[in-house]
């Protein structure tokens, strides 16, 4: 049996990934020596001890970021240098991934290599570490793709892609290591040469499959049966009832007007609203300012167990997070994407292009658009039943279980 390093951001939404962690448990049933590696504020989440965990002081990840500027006082070509300079600090602070690198040889030296490290698809410190000490790299979560040619960036991208690169190569020549799991050119990014596994289709990346390098696989995903029982707030509304989530997520969710449009625009098709709120301190006003603006009958929660909520939903408006993202499609829903932050607007993009939802900017959100928006997606119904046949191919894929055979394939 092979001995696995899983190693993520220490936030709960970097454990997903749309099959994540699941890939992780399918490999553990199996028999395989899992250890889960990450900072302590996420050691919560494996309290259970089904997979072990262990906490190291850094990951190389910028949680939280610093508070952002008065972006008026900014110019504006200046807010969108920043924008972007933000994002790149986030994964590639070097003293920051020094420090994790380190974290990470000084648990080598204790426990001994795995034999390949599977890492979030942003982790500069899980690259260098897997060329350091020369193991396998295996990324999930995120396909493979080709460079991007220089010349199709804007200016601002072109600096910060020079930017990139020196901060790639300083790390290198700090560990003294060729830094082979870093793509080379403009946007240099976290790179396998051996396997990226993302949990959708092919469809689903259709706009970029002239891109994607023949070391992803596609797994899908699967809607899984729950396993223990439903809540007893859910069990209370009749099955006859449908219902609406409305969630930004557990990292980005402090937009309280999105949250009363979206419960009022479900409210207003016929259905039950179901608003996460995540754990965000919001204070006593501000959460009875919501209270106060969601209509009569809303289910106001900190966080809903998908596997019993989703197969109730007949739509999901949510932030296009990858992990709520691929609950909706596995589940066959039709969805609104109102993306917020990071990664978010590539899936709203994903899914419009996939007819299975919208995908709806912050200002379309203002204008009203929500509401018209749900109603016209439950008369269509051919967006719903593209949902249902986008959930049908992820299944076919084999979801986690199939990534792990592909993990297992990496090493032998």
């Amino acid at each position: 049996m092979a001995r696995f390093w899983f190693i993520s951001a220490p936030l709960y939404s970097h454990t997903d990934w749309g099959g994540f962690l699941k890939t992780a448990q399918s490999l553990q049933a199996h028999g395989h020596d899992i250890l889960w590696i990450s900072e302590a504020p996420l050691k919560r989440a494996f309290a259970q001890g089904e997979i072990p965990f262990r906490a190291i002081r850094k990951t190389g990840w910028l949680w939280p970021p610093p508070p952002p500027p008065d972006l008026s006082q900014i110019a504006p070509q200046d807010a969108v240098t920043l924008r972007y300079r933000r994002a790149l600090d986030t994964w590639l602070s070097e003293d920051l991934v020094a420090d994790a690198v380190e974290a990470l040889l000084d648990l080598e030296d204790e426990i001994g290599a795995p034999d390949a490290i599977v890492s979030d698809p942003f982790l500069s410190a899980s690259a260098l570490v897997a060329d350091l000490l020369d193991v396998p790299l295996i990324i999930c979560g995120w396909p493979a793709q080709a460079t991007l040619d220089e010349q199709s960036l804007f200016p601002v991208q072109r600096d910060l892609s020079s930017d990139s690169q020196q901060r790639i190569q300083r790390l290198c020549d700090r560990f003294r290591i060729e830094g082979k799991n870093f793509s080379k050119g403009a946007a240099p990014s976290i790179i396998s040469e051996l396997l990226h596994i993302t949990y959708f289709t092919p469809e689903w990346h259709q706009s970029e499959l002239s891109t994607i390098l023949p070391q992803t696989q596609f797994v899908g995903g699967v809607a899984e049966a729950p396993t223990d029982s439903a809540p007893a707030w859910l069990l209370d509304i009749p099955l006859d009832k449908p219902l609406g989530l409305v969630t930004l997520g557990t990292s980005f969710n402090g937009d309280l007007g999105f949250y009363s449009w979206a419960a009022q625009a479900v409210a207003s098709a016929g259905m039950i609203p179901l608003v996460t709120i995540g754990w965000n301190p919001f204070t006593a006003e501000q959460k009875a300012e919501l209270k106060r603006a969601l209509p009569r009958g809303t289910r106001l929660l900190n966080w809903a167990p998908y596997e019993h909520v989703l197969p109730r939903c007949r739509i999901a408006i949510h932030h296009g997070g990858i992990g709520t993202t691929h609950a909706a499609v596995v589940h066959g829903l039709p969805q609104i994407v109102v993306p917020h932050a990071a990664d978010q607007r590539i899936q709203g993009r994903r899914a419009a292009e996939a007819k299975v939802g919208l995908h709806l900017t912050a200002h379309d959100v203002r204008q009203g658009q929500l509401r018209e928006g749900v109603r016209a997606i439950m008369k269509a119904d051919w967006v719903q039943e593209n949902a249902r046949r986008l959930a049908r191919e992820m299944a076919a894929l084999g979801g986690a279980a199939r990534a792990g055979e592909l993990v297992v394939g990496v090493v032998g």
